[in-house]
């Protein structure tokens, strides 16, 4: 006898009404996010590995980047590429010990992590593929963990540990779920703007070699770790850039570059906007190449501009990040390490006291225009909040992530890009630098001229942009470097720089670079002009931030006035230098540009 047929249409009734309900309490429910489901089930399971007797994990941390990118790149009115792409990259973190000693900040160790073990990680939300790549990128981060905390163990045998840092700090769970955007963008329109970009410098037969790139991504990354953390934090980002080289007639390189940026692509400048800037950049690089050569100076020197800002993003905003230097295999002192100018100076007066600086990455908007380093979490699941790091001149604070410093033990959520030795790394969001005694950039001028003929010195020098972030080679950087005196960070080599001569004249000269210019001197701080510059740039750990090195980014925006700083040293470049082209470049009229558009 079978049961359950004879419930006649009464009893049909109820069930069908059952039936019902339950489908609409599952149409209600949202299905289960297979990232997500993923992650928490291996983390279950990496809870549990042991090797040998070994530590188990007692921290384990999933991140994966995802983005969708569309590119394209135009030379004299033509495309060099174009293309449209998609990527997911993982990132695990699996650390043995405990929060006071595990196998991180090791440089004889591979730091915890695992990136790219598999190749490419899976672009599909099938949860038995996430689980197979998560399972294997974990069994391969447990076990370089576990030697790196033996080798570690072992290093330090013979040194006494007292006093010493923790390795990682504790953070509170954190839940911060926003959905990705689609990347939504004309792809023809865009690829004509470009074009037509690029088309500019035809006009200039001078400029050697000339490009216009523009790349629009939306994504972002997801986030799970052992303590609770659930994290899914958009990133999208639009950028144009535009570079530029011409040679002087020694055959000196002169190049310079523009780059606009937007969270939001359609809050990307405006064509007409990017039309001046590109012609602006080309009768620069053929201006500097007719420039006479710049002479050895030492004076008072004027950051005009967004040169102010960009000086200030490099020397000051760069020194904020205080990282640790690794434990090596001999012990203590781990080498590729440079450390921060402001290291152990938390109290002393690092510029005029008259300056405030504030690192906010929550705030969104200056002047009615969108700030590019805003942002709500970052890369260790720890909440974003305004940071007063100096007031009245006096260092208050660092950026910091979950590594503990000197007198720091946890984050304050600038942990935004990844890192060494297991660590991320800091950096700035939107950093607004204040000073309450500004005056005029006109008197800023006058008191340099004033400076100049007090010292009996023929001229003063403005600088009204800076090469940062770099648009040079990395031959020319490591030259740079190897140049550089004091073992301290070089500073990127300014681009527009002009004497002013007592009658208010000026001249544009070629080939400076700074000397022995450090995060000390902004002490020397004269004044600061009522002005102020945003300048917005993609930070990298790459020396100078340079263009193109690094395959990670932070948005960053400083908000700056022009400064008048005291007693800098300039000297000309000197290296051997390219020999000028044989023959003329061909000529390329307008017409030919139009006739062969692509």
């Amino acid at each position: 006898m079978k049961r359950g047929w004879g419930l006649g249409v009464g009893g049909w009734g109820l069930v069908g009404a059952g039936l019902a309900a339950v489908a609409v309490l599952c149409a209600q429910a949202p299905a289960p996010d297979p990232m997500f489901q993923a992650m928490h089930d291996e983390m279950d399971r990496a809870r549990k590995l042991a090797l040998n007797n070994l530590e188990a994990p007692y921290f384990v941390q999933y991140l994966v980047d995802e983005s969708e990118n569309f590119s394209v790149s135009a030379s004299l009115g033509g495309l060099v590429s174009r293309r449209r792409d998609r990527y997911r990259e993982p990132e695990v973190k699996v650390r043995v010990g405990d929060y006071k000693f595990d196998n991180t900040n090791f440089a004889g160790g591979f730091g915890g992590g695992s990136r790219y073990d598999l190749g490419r990680f899976p672009l599909e939300n099938s949860y038995p593929l996430l689980r197979r790549f998560l399972w294997l990128e974990t069994d391969s981060a447990y076990k370089a963990a576990v030697e790196a905390i033996s080798r570690k163990r072992a290093a330090l045998r013979n040194i006494s540990q007292s006093g010493e840092l923790n390795d990682f700090a504790h953070a509170e769970p954190v839940h911060h779920i926003r959905e990705f955007q689609k990347l939504s963008i004309d792809e023809e329109a865009w690829a004509k703007r470009v074009r037509a970009l690029s088309a500019l410098f035809a006009q200039y037969p001078e400029v050697k070699n000339s490009s216009i790139e523009m790349e629009s991504s939306a994504g972002g990354y997801t986030l799970v770790n052992s303590e609770g953390t659930e994290v899914r934090e958009p990133e999208n980002v639009t950028y144009l850039r535009a570079r530029a080289i011409a040679q002087a007639p020694d055959g000196t390189t002169m190049r310079d570059a523009v780059t606009f940026h937007a969270l939001d692509l359609a809050r990307l400048a405006p064509e007409a906007e990017m039309t001046r800037s590109v012609t602006a950049l080309a009768e620069n690089v053929v201006a500097l190449a007719h420039a006479p050569k710049g002479e050895d100076y030492s004076g008072p020197v004027l950051f005009e501009g967004v040169a102010g800002a960009q000086i200030l993003a490099e020397v000051l905003g760069r020194n904020l990040d205080l990282a640790r230097r690794p434990v090596g295999d001999g012990g203590r002192g781990g080498g590729g390490f440079t450390p921060s100018e402001f290291e152990g100076r938390i109290g002393a007066r690092v510029l005029p006291d008259s300056f405030d600086v504030v690192d906010d990455p929550t705030q969104k908007e200056w002047r009615g225009r969108p700030l590019f380093g805003a942002y709500e979490v970052d890369r260790e699941g720890v909440l974003a909040k305004p940071l007063r790091l100096i007031e009245k001149g006096v260092l208050k604070g660092y950026l910091l992530t979950r590594q503990p410093v000197r007198g720091f033990e946890g984050s304050n959520g600038r942990a935004r890009l990844p890192g060494n030795y297991g660590a991320a790394n800091a950096t700035f969001s939107n950093l607004f630098v204040s000073a309450s005694d500004a005056v005029p950039v006109a008197e800023l001028k006058k008191k340099l001229i004033d400076l100049c003929q007090t010292r009996g010195k023929p001229y003063g020098i403005i600088v009204r942009k800076m090469d940062f972030p770099s648009s040079a080679s990395l031959g020319e950087v490591r030259r740079m470097f190897a140049g550089s005196q004091g073992g301290g960070r070089p500073v990127s080599m300014p681009i527009l720089v002009y004497k002013i001569y007592p009658d208010g004249r000026e001249e544009l000269v070629r080939g400076l670079r700074f000397r022995g210019f450090s995060a000390r001197s902004l002490k020397d701080i004269l004044a600061a002009g009522d002005d102020s510059a945003a300048f917005e740039f993609l930070d990298s750990a790459a020396p100078f931030a340079l263009i193109g090195a690094s395959g990670f980014t932070a948005e960053a925006c400083v908000v700056a006035p022009s400064i008048l700083i005291d007693d800098l040293e300039l000297h000309p470049v000197e290296e051997e230098q390219p020999k000028l082209p044989l023959v003329t470049a061909p000529e390329l009229s307008r017409s030919e540009l139009v006739r062969y558009p692509n």
